[in-house]
């Protein structure tokens, strides 16, 4: 009946795991027959030379699977286990296209990403104390599922402090916490009835430009201006819903003048089902003048979806962004969503709260438009001074990243091609094109981020550049 041996002296698997596995393949593979008794735990034990409480754990844990059953007073027995259709084992090859590689960058990359933050300065220590602070007054909150819109006590903090730097008017409950600006407009267009029209910026933020896709809207890219977004365009084609930057348009950086910006709002409540969602994604980075008050602290038609976020800010690791949802539209929210778990981590979200109320964060983010102006400063002042005539620079100042447009008789595939030669990391317009017609011939538009490059990285970053581009 007992056809295995134990091997003492293998460390990987303790005594109990073997008698398991074996007797668990010998059922599967019936030899031991369906409804056979088992021998004893003692037994078993003296015939394998081990104890009775090996044995005994190993029967355990074959019960609990349903491999053997168990009759008061008489023992274990075989349990009548169905069998697979396929009895070859056949080994499972694993699709190609589906396999990943690990993207670690090798050493030597340079990034001029308008994707990452530094967090080289972050204030880490403060961050710690303000964790431990959380967890010693929030016990109950981290042992239990926080509400589906954030713990109450976190969004207060942040109405309160959007009010304050971004004038936007809200109350607590209508803010909604959630790990990325993405999956929280997933859930309010997922609330929304078949046959909706949403318009976006081109160039644009190609990342929702693609959910909306995704999500079967009628997607239109319009075109911008000056000003912005192209406000005929938009009342030619009066979509559901308009996506805008308007503190600092991506990629572009246009900032909407307030004519522009009356303009949309008068669109909007001209008539029932309009809403613009406003992404503030990097307003808090502003050089040499105020910031520019949100388009929602403008809004008396409560017809603004304002979406906020803490990555640029703290880091995008952390996952912690936001929507203000107007009250018809938090009521449909709250109606479709009463059962859903909040995303963020709680203990995140309580540390943010009192990393904002100790005014860490302001000093946080006051420390870092400082340090992101004089990087910026110098990235220009480098890139001028190498390149020459040949650059021009949109030199909008504000947020994380600028438009540089550069002379060369060079494509857009071969700069990116090259670039990865010179371990530079660079984005092109060619990205944001929501339609993908870029002209292309004698110019390239790049989009020049400065967030991760360190000051004595610069020059090395530019000189890559200067051999990628000619």
């Amino acid at each position: 009946m007992i056809f295995f041996q134990i091997d003492k002296k293998d460390k990987s698997n303790h005594i109990y795991q073997q008698i398991y596995k074996s007797l668990k393949e010998a059922i599967l593979e019936r030899k031991i027959p369906t409804n056979e008794k088992l021998p004893s735990k003692r037994k078993l034990a003296e015939k394998l030379g081990v104890s009775i409480n090996s044995v005994s754990n190993a029967y355990e844990q074959l019960l609990a699977e349903g491999y053997i059953y168990a009759i008061e007073r008489k023992g274990y027995y075989v349990e009548n286990i169905t069998q697979f259709n396929n009895q070859k084992e056949a080994k499972m090859n694993f699709p190609d296209d589906l396999k990943e590689e690990f993207s670690k960058k090798d050493e030597g990359w340079l990034s001029l990403s308008h994707m990452t933050a530094d967090i080289s300065m972050f204030p880490f220590k403060e961050w710690m104390k303000c964790e431990k602070i959380a967890i010693k007054n929030h016990k109950n909150e981290l042992s239990d599922i926080s509400h589906p819109q954030g713990p109450y006590l976190v969004r207060k903090t942040i109405s309160r402090m959007i009010a304050l730097t971004r004038g936007v008017k809200c109350e607590p409950e209508q803010v909604i916490i959630g790990p990325g600006t993405q999956p929280l407009l997933r859930q309010v267009l997922g609330m929304q009835k078949e046959n909706i029209k949403a318009a976006i910026e081109n160039p644009g933020y190609s990342r929702i430009y693609q959910l909306l896709k995704d999500m079967n809207f009628e997607v239109f890219p319009i075109d911008l201006d000056k000003k912005g977004i192209d406000i005929k365009k938009v009342e030619a084609l009066n979509p559901h819903f308009l996506f805008i930057t308007p503190s600092h348009q991506f990629p572009t950086g246009i900032i909407m003048p307030i004519s522009r910006r009356i303009e949309l709002l008068n669109w909007a409540s001209a008539s029932e089902g309009r809403y613009i969602v406003e992404d503030d994604y990097d307003s808090e980075f502003k050089y040499g003048t105020d910031n520019i008050p949100s388009l929602q602290s403008l809004d008396r038609n409560q017809r603004v979806i304002y979406a906020g976020t803490f990555s640029k800010t703290i880091m995008p690791s952390f996952r912690i962004s936001y929507l203000v949802l107007p009250p018809d539209l938090l009521r449909e929210y709250k109606r479709h969503f009463s059962y859903w778990i909040q995303g963020s981590n709680t203990l995140n979200l309580f540390t943010l709260h009192y990393f904002i109320e100790s005014g860490e964060y302001a000093k946080h983010v006051k420390r870092m438009n400082n340090h992101y102006e004089m990087k910026r400063e110098n990235l220009i002042k480098e890139l001028k001074w190498k390149f020459r005539n040949d650059i021009k620079i949109k030199n909008v100042p504000a947020g994380l990243h600028f438009i540089a447009e550069f002379k060369t008789d060079k494509g857009y595939k071969e700069i990116e091609e090259r670039a990865k030669k010179e371990k530079l990391e660079i984005y092109s317009m060619k990205r944001f094109n929501l339609l993908g017609n870029i002209e292309e011939g004698k110019k390239i538009i790049l989009i020049i981020g400065f967030a991760n490059i360190k000051n004595e990285d610069i020059p090395v970053a530019v000189d890559r550049l200067y051999r990628v581009i000619y």
